[in-house]
């Protein structure tokens, strides 16, 4: 059975807040959890004008806080950000206060551009190199302590919070099998190695005490609503968004502009089209049938998508569709 999780980006759209941003979290958590998502998730980002989980932990507690059962987490934190002590003791809090309902998904990206990374980590002597190393290290802090063991992380030790491989490459698959994790792939913004990494995955996973065999995530974005024409608008808000991203110049989300696409240049098209190669598209009927299809393709054991949509009344509903693909997905 194929279930479907929430990746939320936590959208701060145009002429809105942090605040009314956290207000939806909440809200889409929720409804996520009376239909039945497996997982909340939300990912960490900084320095950009729409995306307002950068103190992922913090607002992970919020959400928590308000939801009863559902799985929540990261997906991810950017490890290379982060001293693994300090990742180790918020998210041993996390589990502390929700117990048996926390995910920890770890990433080796920055989450932002180059200058911001600088002003985060002091030292850019971390990631690719150490990340490994850093997750071994995470592993440690949530085994049980060893005798004598001078560094603990008060909370966290003995915890056994379970860790997800994030990835949008090759690396990340490697990564995974090798410290047999559940493997996530970010094919909602990076689908050009999904199929690779996957078979990589695979075929080189190694059975660990966290899991016995390969489980796979893979990403969709999400743009469903009653009929195809209001899709075709809904959707605007994310091209506009990608455009200012694949420009360099990222922005709060906007609002749909009804014929946007006509506007659009060869290029800008193309940009789009390779952004959004893997979307649940359109009304009930065309998100149930894109969502088979894309299990068949990744015989992922979990999908989780990630709905830009500016309207957040709308975004809710997008989500209440998608959920009604549940049982066509088992």
């Amino acid at each position: 059975m194929t279930r479907l999780s929430v990746l939320d980006l936590a959208p701060i759209t145009e002429g809105g807040s942090a605040s009314e941003s956290f207000k939806n979290s909440v809200e889409i958590a929720q409804l996520a959890e009376k239909l039945s998502y497996k997982r909340y998730w939300l990912a960490e980002h900084h320095n950009i004008p729409g995306i307002a989980s950068a103190a992922t932990a913090v607002l992970l507690s919020h959400v928590g806080a308000q939801t009863k059962t559902i799985r929540i987490g990261s997906g991810g934190v950017m490890l290379p950000n982060h001293a693994p002590l300090v990742v180790a003791e918020q998210f041993g809090t996390l589990a502390s206060l929700y117990p048996d309902r926390i995910d920890l998904g770890l990433g080796r990206a920055p989450g932002t551009d180059g200058l911001t990374a600088q002003a985060l980590r002091r030292s850019m002597s971390g990631g690719v190199d150490t990340f490994p190393r850093d997750v071994l290290e995470l592993q440690q802090y949530f085994s049980d302590p060893e005798r004598g063991q001078r560094v603990q992380a008060v909370p966290g030790a003995g915890l056994k919070v379970p860790l997800w491989i994030l990835g949008s490459s090759l690396y990340g698959a490697e990564l995974a099998a090798h410290f047999g994790l559940p493997y996530a792939f970010a094919s909602h913004f990076a689908p050009i190695d999904l199929q690779q990494a996957l078979l990589l995955y695979r075929q080189n996973f190694k059975p660990s005490a966290q899991l016995e065999k390969p489980y796979v995530m893979a990403a969709m974005n999400l743009q469903a609503a009653d009929t195809r024409e209001d899709a075709d608008i809904l959707v605007t808000s994310l091209m506009q968004g990608v455009l200012g991203l694949v420009r360099g110049m990222p922005v709060k989300l906007p609002p749909p502009v009804e014929g946007f696409a006509d506007t659009l240049g060869p290029q800008e098209r193309a940009a789009i089209s390779r952004f959004m190669t893997y979307s649940a598209f359109g009304d009930a009927k065309d998100v149930r049938e894109r969502l088979l299809e894309f299990k068949a393709e990744t015989k992922a054991d979990e999908i989780i998508l990630t709905a830009q949509i500016f309207d957040h009344a709308a975004r809710l509903h997008a989500f209440e569709i998608a959920a009604e693909a549940m049982d066509f997905l088992s």
